[in-house]
């Protein structure tokens, strides 16, 4: 399992230094989250470390959140300076690195708001913010289960 800093970083590295694509803190976020979902999906296990809330905006990390809170809004660009660890590609694995770009293919794409749309229709996000109005203050985890279970269901009906 790798820490989600890394798993950032390889996800700026490939948006910002590979194909210089927008990406700002809202769309890392939701990148973030629908990798992991996904990688839950296809080998029933998480890739990183760290868990997402039902924020209102979508799933949100919170430690990522804090990484860039100081220095960034939700919807500030991230760039190749805010990679801490430059070396990242030795350290991602070669399966790794294919299960994040196919992620990558498929939802760059969307903006961060379209991806927060979406985010708003899933499952997991909606039992999460169950008993809270759409602009609520929610901090409740989103179960890894239900996410799980959710892409797997995606998976299968393709």
């Amino acid at each position: 399992m790798y820490n989600i800093d890394d798993i950032c970083d390889y996800i700026i590295f490939k948006t910002k230094i590979d194909e210089d694509l927008p990406l700002n803190h809202l769309k890392l976020q939701k990148i973030l989250y629908y990798v992991q979902s996904w990688h839950l999906a296809f080998y029933d296990n998480t890739l990183f470390d760290g868990k997402f809330e039902a924020w209102v905006h979508g799933p949100v990390n919170r430690a990522i959140y804090n990484r860039f809170k100081v220095n960034k809004s939700l919807y500030s660009e991230i760039t190749q300076e805010d990679i801490l660890n430059k070396d990242i590609i030795s350290i991602i694995s070669e399966d790794t690195q294919i299960h994040i770009d196919s992620v990558l293919e498929t939802y760059m794409p969307y903006s961060g708001a379209q991806l927060e749309l979406m985010s708003h229709k899933e499952t997991p996000w909606l039992h999460a913010r169950k008993g809270f109005s759409n602009f609520q203050y929610c901090d409740v985890e989103l179960d890894e289960d239900l996410i799980k279970s959710f892409f797997k269901k995606k998976l299968n009906a393709k």
